[in-house]
């Protein structure tokens, strides 16, 4: 082994005690490769050629030679859909099934309850399903409010063509403001309340007070005004509720676009009662009567193209009740208004 003037080895020499080289090439001097022949031990054996099939193997005492490098085929790799299965990590994706914490608004969500279809974008009635199960719960609203008006109206002729009924409540007011504030209590019961009147049969018995409490109100004001006023009332009612409702079903106009400007217009009316009560004159009373019918005749329109599930605003299929609700409590204040119409045109 050759040494410079300072006594270092020379770089890129290979020492045979070792048989590696001291230090890596440097570039330029084009330094041959180790020989392996020359350590101890004796010459190893030469490598056997890589069992690569279709390919010679190297013979003894050859290196193995360089595979010949064939092109591949570029083809393109089937895309197969992949299975979108839960997650494994330690919290699960918000808004993908089974994630119990994720928005109720999100796409993938799945709770226990309904979703509601105040939000009606993504609502169609393309499907047998959807047909079905609305024109179910149309037929099942209907239902409920014929009861309702059977009920109701019972009251009014009882009320109307007996006397000692007239008499009765004549002589007891404070029933009337009993029956007013058990009505008030069910009203804002299954108003407010969701969970409450989706729950059967208390929604049913909350109803059922509702509706009784309220025709003995309606049947005690209609005791105030003769047979003939109230038989004329009953029956522009009737024919009024009969063409909104068939002109609501048929009709394309969206009238529950207009339920936030009704809305303005009732407490705009109720301020005008409030005027009313303090000013007794007759005409200033028909014309609130007028108002009143005709913005009640508007919500009937609304509540009734609510069932459809067309338009841009519905009722889930399971507000049956509180869809019953909304179109009963229109009809008695049509009836009212339209009775103190006819009261006040007759005087």
């Amino acid at each position: 082994m050759s040494q410079d003037k300072s006594g270092f080895p020379i770089m890129g020499e290979t020492n045979p005690l070792h048989n590696n080289v001291y230090g890596p090439p440097q570039p330029g001097f084009g330094m041959p490769p180790p020989n392996y022949s020359q350590a101890p031990g004796g010459p190893y054996p030469p490598a056997a050629g890589y069992g690569q099939p279709g390919f010679p193997q190297a013979g003894p005492g050859f290196a193995p030679g360089p595979y010949p490098q064939m092109p591949y085929p570029q083809m393109p790799y089937p895309q197969a859909p992949y299975p979108q299965g839960p997650y494994q990590q330690g919290h699960a994706q918000p808004g993908f099934p089974g994630d119990p914490s994720g928005p109720a608004g999100s796409p993938g969500y799945h709770g226990d309850g309904p979703p509601s279809y105040y939000d009606n974008e993504e609502f169609t009635n393309s499907g047998f399903e959807d047909k079905s199960i609305r024109q179910a719960f149309i037929r099942k609203v209907f239902l409920v409010l014929t009861v309702q008006l059977l009920v109701t109206f019972s009251f009014v002729a009882v009320f109307t063509f007996v006397d000692d009924a007239k008499l009765f409540v004549r002589r007891n007011p404070w029933t009337y403001y009993v029956s007013y504030a058990v009505f008030f209590v069910a009203l804002i019961t299954l108003s407010c309340c969701g969970d409450f009147r989706r729950k059967h049969p208390w929604n049913l018995v909350a109803l059922s007070i509702l509706t009784l409490s309220l025709s003995y109100m309606v049947g005690m004001i209609a005791s105030f005004y003769d047979t003939e006023t109230v038989i004329m009332a009953v029956g522009i009612t009737a024919v009024v509720c009969f063409t909104v409702v068939l002109f609501s079903l048929q009709s394309k106009y969206d009238f529950t676009s207009c339920r936030g400007v009704l809305f303005v217009c009732l407490i705009v009316l109720l301020l005008f009662s409030i005027l009313c009560i303090f000013i007794r004159h007759r005409i200033l009373h028909i014309v609130y009567a007028s108002l009143g019918a005709l913005l009640f005749t508007c919500f009937l329109a609304v509540d009734t193209q609510l069932l459809l599930g067309n338009k841009k605003l519905a009722l889930s299929p399971e507000e049956y009740i509180f869809a019953a609700l909304n179109l009963y409590t229109d009809i008695i204040n049509i009836f009212l208004y339209i009775l103190a119409i006819v009261g006040r045109s007759r005087e």
